[in-house]
């Protein structure tokens, strides 16, 4: 399997290189010259070779498509039988560990993580270059040499740097597992989702730099491409939340995000993805902001293969790293190479990326989305370089030290609210320009619920901290105007169609998905930056060192440690892991509401060099919280058995071998008496207590966005059966009583261009 495996790298590498050149030279043939025309202008002819050398390319592409499929179900077919032959396997996965992360465990692998980032990059090529048709004729086979030169380096890297199909020597008895970290079901999906949303980044980015290319920088490039940029922001979403789930309910550090460098790395390419989403719709109403556009969709595609880097490269300190690169500066070339070439394209092309039309107002909607893309910007230069910081330290002092959470919150919070008050505003304003009087009948109803939503927090004591009582201020604008918006919006369909309410509303927002659906996203994100400011301001911690019967209080909670855990679990008749923990009570004015278990476990240790008992416990191990969330607060629990006592018993335990024939086949049974015994005559423990209010609220605003993209893709009805009449326009104008600033067909519009 090892020889076929390398056969589909090496064959897809070589055809990927073809595709390549087949790709440049066919855009190049694309155009042959005419004859001239009556009025002496030589029009350009269709080149049959330049067409066959395109269409060859397109195949090649297909074909990395296939062979890559078929490598990486080789590499997964090799996890799922732990074929131990093979050095990734024996490296991150074991008999012992479980199916499921068996078929996970190849993206927690630098080998495999790059046979993903190739495989969904081919896969998305295939599509792009197959919706693509005979449009854009001139961009597309750049595009495609731009794709399939990203397939070719990591290609490249899989064949000689970083195999998945690299034979072990000697080949191990036994493999050394899956990080017992990585083991929790959203790990499974989450890598994916990211590099999913990496790779569905570098199409737009791959038509961009063939737009500029070509010379063709209208918006041709950008209506091609938006789904799959939106599909992006979406799928990366979707990874950085189920990371910040892994983190709050698996490190056991009590926090959901930690401003670490791996969790950097994927949220600035995010960020600068919502701005380029926000942004073209400018350029596409308006012909404005070409130059800003492609430059936030080249950046966005440039951070992702930084993110890439810094995951693997091993550069910068993380939590979420697993293990050493070997490709750091072979991806150290291709950044180089990427912004060099962005940068030279985009000032090569300043001529043709001239706006055709210039902001007449800072009351517009146009000013407002441009703010808040400066916004955006802004947060992703102070996270890179709060992120790349402790590397400037080193370089400096000899020593990384990464920058205090209060340096974050210090400018990633006023910018975050600023974000905030600027999602509420532009929705609001008009096209062009907003007088004062519009602006203010537009605002005034959502600025009432804004003041209400500050005095209910009020009452309920968000007065101590300044930050939370803003951000509730600027939630209840942001829910008031897309409340308003939605009002709107089902009172002008009823006012063209007759509808009922309860028929209008779906109806409005199916033929207007796009923009309705960025209103859901707007009320998801104002959702989740309340609760992000309650949790972190009034998060209460407490670590206590407690013994069998022992009582403690925190954040209103009295909490029992009632008994203790000794527990093992086996697989295929081995020791997959060790289990000690506590039952712990959780009371509250003196009545039981829930019992909770909060353990620690230990993995074995594959070094024969530890006792043959303590071997079972000096392996990697892990934290499972006690969580009980709610939608008011979260009360988290983790527990550490004391060490010191811990170490003692497995010493003595290991003396009592010394000397006995076989030690370690009957070390396992001693470690697995041993877990039992602790679970009556148990040592001291060390509980964390960690209560936190609305963390419930972070991941439901986060759903709330991922259901407004997914709305916002979802196709719509042809533009056609949207259509009302000119009279309907009228009707709806006079009714609704808008005047100056709006004209008659925006007042009776749904919402179709989106928002």
């Amino acid at each position: 399997m090892d020889l076929l495996g390398r056969g589909l790298l090496v064959l897809a590498l070589a055809i990927g290189v073809y595709g390549t050149v087949a790709s440049i030279v066919g855009a190049r043939r694309l155009r042959a010259p005419g004859a001239a025309g009556p009025d002496g202008v030589v029009e350009p002819l269709v080149s049959a070779s330049g067409t066959a050398w395109v269409t060859s390319g397109r195949r090649a592409i297909y074909l990395v498509a296939a062979l890559t499929t078929a490598a990486f179900v080789l590499v997964e077919i090799a996890f799922i039988r732990t074929d131990l032959r093979f050095d990734v396997v024996g490296s991150h996965s074991s008999a012992t560990t479980p199916l499921g992360y068996r078929i996970a465990a190849p993206w927690s692998s630098q080998e495999g993580s790059l046979l993903l980032w190739v495989w969904f990059l081919s896969l998305w090529s295939a599509l792009v270059v197959r919706r693509a048709g005979r449009r854009m004729a001139d961009v597309v086979p750049w595009a495609q040499a731009v794709l399939l030169a990203l397939a070719v380096f990591f290609l490249l890297l899989l064949t000689f740097y970083s195999s998945p199909f690299r034979l072990a020597s000697p080949v191990p008895f036994e493999g050394e597992g899956l990080n017992p970290l990585l083991q929790y079901p959203s790990m499974m999906i989450h890598p994916p989702m990211l590099y999913a949303g990496y790779t569905l980044f570098t199409i737009p980015f791959a038509f961009a730099i063939a737009a500029l290319i070509a010379g063709h920088v209208g918006s041709d490039w950008i209506r091609h491409t938006r789904r799959f940029a939106l599909g992006a922001w979406l799928l990366l979403g979707i990874g950085i939340v189920l990371g910040s789930r892994w983190s709050y309910a698996e490190l056991g550090w009590g926090g959901y995000w930690g401003w670490d460098a791996v969790e950097n790395a994927s949220l600035m390419p995010w960020i600068l993805g919502t701005a380029f989403i926000h942004s073209v719709m400018i350029q596409e109403k308006r012909g404005m902001l070409r130059t800003w556009n492609v430059s936030l969709i080249l950046a966005t595609g440039i951070l992702c293969v930084l993110g890439t880097f810094i995951v693997r490269s091993g550069i910068l300190s993380s939590i979420h790293a697993f293990g050493s690169s070997t490709v750091g500066v072979q991806f150290l070339l291709l950044l180089a190479v990427m912004t060099g070439a962005s940068i030279g394209l985009v000032t090569w092309r300043r001529g043709m990326l001239r706006s055709e039309h210039r902001i007449d107002s800072l009351l517009s909607r146009e000013a407002i989305f441009l703010a808040g893309n400066v916004v955006l910007v802004l947060l992703v230069v102070v996270i890179l370089w709060g992120t790349f910081f402790p590397l400037i330290g080193e370089l400096l002092t000899g020593q990384q030290r990464p920058l205090e959470t209060v340096w974050w919150g210090r400018f990633v919070g006023p910018l975050a609210l600023l974000l905030t008050l600027l999602m509420a505003a532009g929705p609001l304003a008009a096209w062009r320009r907003t007088t004062r009087s519009h602006a203010w009948r537009q605002v005034r109803a959502p600025l009432a619920v804004g003041v209400l939503a500050l005095v209910v927090a009020l009452v309920l004591g968000a007065g101590a901290h300044l930050e939370v009582a803003i951000a509730v201020t600027l939630a209840g604008f942001v829910l008031g105007a897309v409340g308003q918006e939605l009002v709107r919006g089902v009172r002008a369909r009823r006012t063209a169609t007759g509808e009922s309410a309860a028929v209008a509303l779906p109806r409005l927002v199916g033929r207007n998905r796009r923009r309705y659906g960025g209103y859901l996203v707007h009320a998801g994100f104002a959702v989740l930056i309340v609760a992000v400011a309650a949790s972190s301001a009034f998060k209460e911690t407490k670590r206590i060192h407690a013994n069998v019967g022992d009582r403690f209080r925190s954040g209103g909670y009295e909490l029992r440690y009632e008994g203790a855990i000794g527990d093992f679990k086996l697989q295929d008749e081995r020791v997959q892991k060790i289990i000690f923990g506590a039952t712990v009570g959780v009371y509250r004015d003196g009545e039981r509401i829930r019992t909770i278990h909060p353990t620690r476990e230990y993995f074995p240790s594959l070094d024969t060099s530890s006792g043959p008992v303590s071997r079972y416990f000096l392996g990697e191990s892990a934290t499972e919280v006690a969580l009980d969330a709610g939608l008011t607060r979260d009360l988290w629990v983790a527990m550490q058995p004391d060490g010191d006592a811990l170490a003692t018993s497995l010493d003595a335990l290991d003396k009592q071998l010394a000397g006995v024939q076989a030690p370690f086949a009957k070390g396992g049974e001693l470690a697995l008496r041993f877990a039992l015994f602790y679970r009556e005559r148990p040592s001291a423990v060390t509980f964390q207590v960690i209560v936190s209010p609305l963390v419930t609220w972070i991941w439901i605003g986060s759903i709330l966005m991922g259901l407004g993209a997914l709305l916002a893709l979802w196709p719509a009805p042809d533009l056609a059966t949207r259509r009302v009449t000119a009279k309907q326009k009228a009707r709806v104008a006079r009714d609704l009583g808008r005047t100056r600033g709006t004209t008659v067909t925006e007042m009776a519009r749904t919402g179709e261009q989106g928002s």
